[in-house]
Formats: structure tokens, C-alpha cells, sequence
């Protein structure tokens, strides 16, 4: 059984504030024949300059560091090609590095980003990401993804991620969504939702207006999982900027606070020990005295059926910017919905719902930006970009995608940036006649996930605009708790 020590869970401090100062985004497709790797990340550093009105030389000037996140080296059949973007982006000599974690390298690169500006290093870092996912055939670029995978006990499972998500599908189906045909179709809606929400970004890959019956019918890729479950195969780029205070100010008027979280754990989902569940501050050990009794089978965590990364993950950040109930600190958020199963399983591990509950989330509406059940806005819309599964996947940009995605919101740009005619022409697009401003109104604080593999890497990042900070409870604020969750001792 995993055991933690005070110092482990100890919550990360900084030795100075850190703040996001600028975001950027290239097109998300599954092809660009027309456009080098290069000209993609040159078109994200482009949408950074301009949205604090600077030319990108004028940005470049601030960058003290770089940090590139490019998860597959096979598809550009490239090494390095950190340097070469770095190189074609005119900044040597600068020092830089290449992140790669899954499909969780872009939030681990702005972990890397944050903490060199944290530790004192740099005053302005950047955090870049891309994948280039269009030179081999899909069925190909699936192998080299699920290379990622462990080799002894992954992969025999079924050797592309859809197979390792449909058994975790399986399971979670059968212990909490107690094997009715209501729980797949709360799947499907999550497809349906993101999917359609995509049909309002310039930036997606993927925008459908479907419904739960397309998704039901969509090809089977790995039961449950269907092909309307699944992420998107895609090609792009996304950046973000951070700077200490004092440089944040004198780029912009309106930067925001940053954290950023971590966790990891094993490949091995079917060699998982079983632990007590890890408490995140709205959740007490009697929530899940009786979680074996409500759910037989559901009391041994994490088993297949949770992410012990993406719960450390939010424990470290929540500890961080002082969120003590996700569902009421924060306005919105930005899910790894790599396939709708996870997307659910994610819900409970950051803290949405309790563990067995997940699906509550969507059935309720809360996770619309307005709620199908009531016609009033969502408590807590999720993946108004699109998500993975309607925007994009571009691995290595993803993470840095939601971050953009989320940061758009609180500084009010959602609509400006979403709805410019110019962006829809310049990206070969017809905006739509029935166009919808997804933008959060009032809103303050945002969280986005990115989550790698079966759940080896998860990063969660927590922007706050800085006149709402919220107050850390510190000595009070409680641990990850050792409370024994029910079942067998």
C-alpha cells in the first residue's frame, strides 16, 4: 500500500509569484500540407504578440528561457526538434529544453516554464508546444502513441489507448455506472457537447453538431468506445508567456497568477496497489466509509477505475491557489477529455464530484455553459474550447491549449479572439450564421488538466485573476488525508 510522509505532502511554495503575461494559438487540423511545423508555432507566438499589442520582436526581447513541449519524435522523423523550432523562432543563444511526457508534455512544460521564473532564473520564460501528427497514416500514428505505453503490461491489453481506456471503460461501467444503458448515453452527451461547442472556435479540428444516437452508431473502436468517444488525431501549435511581477506589468496591464500542480503514477493500471483514497479539501473520510456498499467492487482504489496522478495533481495545486471546493472557487475548466470515459473518471479525481458520482456532473448540466436542464448558465462549464475531443489533440499543444483557452475567459477575449470574421476567413472557414459567445461572464479563476497515458503524468494549472485571489487556509488547510476509505482493512 502507498503510504505518503509529511514531506511528500508537504504543498509546493514558491519563492515568488509567477504570472501568465500572454497566450497563442496556430489552426488545429488533422492535416497541414500547406504549413511547416515551424509556421505553426510561429503562428501561436504571433496571436501572444498581438493580444499585448507587440510585435514578436518586441515579445522575443523579454524571453529569458524556453521550454518546448513535442511528445513523439516519430512523427516528424525529427530528434531535437526542440532546437529546430527554437532555432527557426530566432532565439539562439538562448537556453532551451524539450519536455515530453505523453500527452501530458504541454502542461508539464508550463511546469517547467513556471518554475524557472519561480525559482529566480528567469524573469520571462516561454512555453511552446506542438505535435505534427500528419506524415503517417492513423493507424500508424496510434502505434507510435501507444509506444508510450509500458511494453510488458499495457500493451498486451490491446496496444492503441482506445483498448486501454475501453477496459478502464468496462469496469467503470459495470462497479459506478452499474452496467445501465443510461451510463453509456451519458458518455455519448459528453461527445455531443464538445463536439458542438467546437462549432463555435476558428481554432478546431473537429466541429459536429451530432447526437447522442451519431455517437451510439459511430464506429466501434474498442468496446465501449466508440469513434465519436475518442480524441482527435491533429497537428499545431499553442504557447504561453510567464513572468515574474515586475516584467508581467511592464508587458501587459493585466496578467494572472499561475500555479501549477503535479502527480504521476505507474504504467502498470492492472498492477495498481491499493491505497486509501488521498482527501482534496471539500471531501471527508465518511463520503466513502459505505463507497464499497454503494458500489461493490468500487472500494479498491485506484484500481481501473481512477487517476491517482490527477488527484495529486489538484491536491498540490488546490494546496497552491487556496481552492478549497472546485465547484465553488473556480469558473470554469479545461478537461483532458481524451475519451469521454476519462473525462468522467477525471470529474472525481479532481474533486467535482465524489468517486462513484461522476456522471452527476453531466446529467445535472452543471458542466454546460448553460445547464439543457434549466436554461440558466452552468455552475461549472468544462471544454468550451472543444476539448480533445473537438478542438484538438496536437499532444504537445494540448496542455498549453487549455491553459490559452481558460486565460481567454478571464481576461474577456473569449468572444474577440472565437468570433473575428478575419480568423474564421484566414483559417479557410465560414463562421457560422448561429455563432455563440461561450464566454464564462465574471470570470475569475480556471483549472486545466493534462493527463498522460493511462494516467502516468497529470498536471493541474490554476490561473486566478490576481484581485481575486483566494486566501490559503495553511496549517488548516487538510492533508491528503490517511483516513481509511471502507471495505477491508
Amino acid at each position: 500500500m502507498i503510504k505518503f510522509s509529511k514531506e511528500q505532502l508537504k504543498i509546493p511554495e514558491m519563492s515568488r509569484p509567477v504570472y501568465l503575461v500572454t497566450v497563442g494559438e496556430s489552426e488545429f487540423r488533422r492535416a497541414f500540407p500547406h504549413k511547416r511545423t515551424e509556421e505553426l508555432c510561429v503562428d501561436a507566438m504571433q496571436m501572444a504578440a498581438e493580444l499585448i499589442d507587440m510585435s514578436p520582436a518586441e515579445l522575443k526581447r523579454y524571453i529569458h528561457t524556453c521550454y518546448y513541449g513535442h511528445f513523439a519524435d516519430h512523427f516528424g522523423d525529427q530528434l531535437l526538434g526542440e532546437s529546430v523550432i527554437h532555432d527557426r523562432l530566432g532565439l539562439d543563444p538562448l537556453g532551451n529544453i524539450g519536455v515530453k511526457t505523453g500527452g501530458a508534455t504541454g502542461g508539464s512544460t508550463m511546469w517547467e516554464a513556471v518554475k524557472a521564473v519561480a525559482s529566480g532564473y528567469s524573469d520571462c520564460a516561454l512555453a511552446l508546444g506542438w505535435e505534427r501528427m500528419d506524415e503517417v497514416p492513423t493507424d500508424e500514428g496510434n502505434h507510435l502513441i501507444s509506444c508510450a505505453a509500458d511494453k510488458d503490461w499495457e500493451t498486451p491489453l490491446g496496444h492503441i489507448y482506445t483498448g486501454y481506456y475501453a477496459v478502464m471503460a468496462q469496469k467503470y461501467w459495470q462497479v459506478f455506472g452499474k452496467s445501465e444503458d443510461s451510463f453509456r448515453r451519458t458518455m455519448a452527451e459528453i461527445a455531443v457537447k464538445n463536439h458542438g461547442y467546437a462549432c463555435y472556435n476558428p481554432f478546431a479540428q473537429a466541429p459536429m453538431k451530432i447526437t447522442v444516437e451519431d455517437v451510439l452508431k459511430s464506429p466501434v473502436v474498442a468496446y465501449p468506445l466508440r469513434a465519436l468517444d475518442c480524441c482527435l488525431m491533429s497537428v499545431g501549435a499553442s504557447c504561453c508567456i510567464v513572468a515574474d511581477e515586475k516584467t508581467a506589468r511592464k508587458m501587459t496591464d493585466k496578467p494572472l497568477r499561475i500555479y501549477v500542480g503535479a502527480g504521476s503514477h505507474t504504467l502498470r493500471p492492472a498492477d495498481r496497489r491499493d491505497m486509501d483514497i488521498p482527501l482534496l479539501p471539500n471531501e471527508t473520510p465518511s463520503q466513502y466509509k459505505d463507497l464499497g456498499e454503494r458500489f461493490p467492487g468500487g472500494d479498491r482504489y485506484p484500481g481501473f477505475t481512477g487517476f491517482l496522478a490527477a488527484r495529486m495533481a489538484a491536491y498540490y495545486a488546490y494546496g497552491m491557489a487556496g481552492v478549497t471546493d472546485p465547484c465553488e472557487d473556480l469558473d470554469m475548466v479545461e478537461l483532458h477529455d481524451a475519451f469521454t470515459i476519462s473525462d468522467i473518471q477525471t470529474y472525481e479525481d479532481i474533486g467535482i464530484r465524489p468517486y462513484g458520482e461522476g456522471r452527476d456532473y453531466v446529467e445535472s448540466g452543471d458542466c454546460y455553459h448553460t445547464n439543457p436542464n434549466t436554461g440558466k448558465p452552468g455552475r461549472l462549464p468544462a471544454n468550451l474550447s472543444g476539448g480533445l475531443i473537438g478542438c484538438m489533440h496536437a499532444v504537445g499543444a494540448t496542455g498549453l491549449m487549455q491553459i490559452s483557452e481558460c486565460a481567454l475567459h478571464i481576461w474577456n477575449k473569449h468572444a474577440e479572439i472565437h468570433g473575428d470574421p478575419k480568423r474564421w476567413k484566414a483559417y479557410g472557414k465560414k463562421k457560422p450564421k448561429d455563432w455563440q459567445d461561450l464566454t464564462v461572464r465574471n470570470c475569475k479563476r480556471t483549472l486545466a488538466i493534462s493527463h498522460a497515458g493511462v494516467g502516468s503524468h497529470v498536471t493541474a494549472t490554476i490561473l486566478v485573476d490576481p484581485d481575486h485571489l483566494l486566501k490559503k487556509s495553511g496549517k488548516k488547510k487538510k492533508k491528503a488525508s490517511s483516513k481509511r476509505k471502507g471495505g477491508k482493512k
